[in-house]
């Protein structure tokens, strides 16, 4: 693989809305400056990049992701494993599956901006994630609409649809799980300016709980009717996965949705993310904290993580 240095990136449009595949990084080596900023802009433009047969442990994942900014923790409510604080293990033997349309980590202030998912066992058969574009969907929404989407405002919450069904599985299988024993509510805007792009995109997903200033049912119609555009086809791209991808996605732009259609085959990634700003409404207005304090997930900041400060 070419030398990250002076490599020559070559990047390769997979849709022509969303994704590319990008050829001549090595990951694990030393990155130049010239490199870093050729993936940053094809982040930009395609809001997902794909980096076929990478070869990474968790300290070259982590020394790779940090180009692109200060790393969180591995998740605001589960542990990461000893002595690796910035890892999230996503491994179906311990139930981790995303098998819904969602934007990582919504319910939280402060989403992550960009995550790292770095394929290690993949099924024989299955096991694709689909990504969508949430500024496309965003165009696409008739100007009527865009202009109702502009003005709200919608409350995630980690107790929802999406973790009663991704999550009910431990409770089956005897597992302990406090995903919803502390409750976290974000206000979000309907509608985020990216703080990079300037781009509006929708931001929804599987966390989105209600609308503010609605009822149930007319926050369930509204969030419905918006997330239709963002699942379109014509606003995705399917990944196949092969050991060794890194994937890496803006999560201030995309939804994704990881398709459990491999059985009881053994799938599992490792992804660290990037952290985020608070997001910011067409009307300037930002995120705010309803419920829960996970700031310390957002610095990165683990008590006895053994990593220098």
């Amino acid at each position: 693989m070419a030398h990250s240095l002076t490599a020559d990136v070559k990047v390769t449009r997979l849709t022509g809305t969303i994704g590319a595949e990008i050829g001549g990084v090595d990951a694990g080596g030393p990155l130049g400056d010239e490199t870093v900023a050729r993936i940053r802009q094809a982040l930009n433009e395609h809001k997902v990049v794909f980096l076929r047969g990478q070869d990474l442990d968790y300290q070259r994942q982590v020394a790779f992701a940090r180009n692109f900014g200060d790393l969180t923790l591995g998740h605001p409510i589960y542990d990461a494993p000893s002595d690796q604080p910035h890892l999230r293990e996503m491994d179906s033997r311990h139930g981790t599956r995303a098998n819904h349309w969602h934007t990582d980590l919504t319910f939280i202030q402060r989403p992550p901006a960009y995550a790292f998912l770095h394929g290690k066992v993949i099924p024989p058969v299955g096991g694709d994630t689909i990504w969508a574009n949430t500024v496309t969907a965003y165009q696409s929404l008739p100007e009527e609409l865009r202009d109702l989407a502009d003005r709200l405002r919608i409350v995630h919450s980690n107790d929802c649809d999406f973790t009663d069904d991704t999550y009910a599985h431990r409770a089956e299988n005897g597992d302990q799980d406090d995903y919803i024993s502390t409750p976290y509510e974000t206000a979000h805007p309907a509608v985020r300016v990216h703080p990079q792009t300037g781009e509006r995109a929708l931001m929804l997903g599987g966390f989105a709980r209600r609308v503010v200033g609605y009822g149930p049912q007319a926050s369930r119609d509204l969030i419905r009717v918006l997330q239709e555009y963002v699942t379109r086809p014509e606003q995705t791209v399917r990944w196949k996965w092969r050991a060794g991808d890194l994937v890496i996605w803006d999560n201030q732009a995309t939804q994704h949705y990881a398709v459990y259609d491999y059985g009881s085959e053994y799938r599992r990634g490792e992804r660290v993310t990037v952290a985020g700003p608070v997001p910011v409404g067409v009307d300037g207005r930002p995120s705010t904290v309803l419920r829960g304090d996970t700031s310390s997930y957002s610095t990165g900041s683990a008590p006895d993580s053994g990593e220098a400060a």
